[in-house]
């Protein structure tokens, strides 16, 4: 992987069903975008402003999901890229809404 994401976004690999359970093939335009993927990369964090716009100091944050981890997305916050002829989501991290576990 060549790509490594800055502040808070995330590089998710998505996860794409061909077939229903049932064993009937959906279309691409057809396809509703899926709002689950694996997280492939992350970016170190972000500096969060001061609240106030007469001064303070401005806190870093950093990123909490871990390659590896799947997690579920809002599916109209991710800009999808295409990296060695394999597709891929960046979102933001305060535009996933979960990890799931187990």
């Amino acid at each position: 992987m060549k790509l490594r994401p800055l502040q808070d976004w995330v590089l998710l690999r998505i996860e794409k069903e061909e077939k229903t359970p049932a064993g009937i093939v959906i279309p691409d335009t057809v396809k509703e975008r899926p709002k689950e993927g694996v997280v492939v990369a992350v970016g170190p964090g972000y500096y969060e402003e001061p609240e106030d716009a007469a001064g303070g100091e401005k806190r870093f944050v950093a990123t909490e999901v871990k390659p590896g981890q799947k997690v579920l997305y809002e599916s109209w916050a991710a800009r999808d890229i295409k990296l060695d002829g394999e597709e891929y989501v960046l979102v933001r991290e305060r535009n996933i809404l979960g990890i799931k576990e187990g």
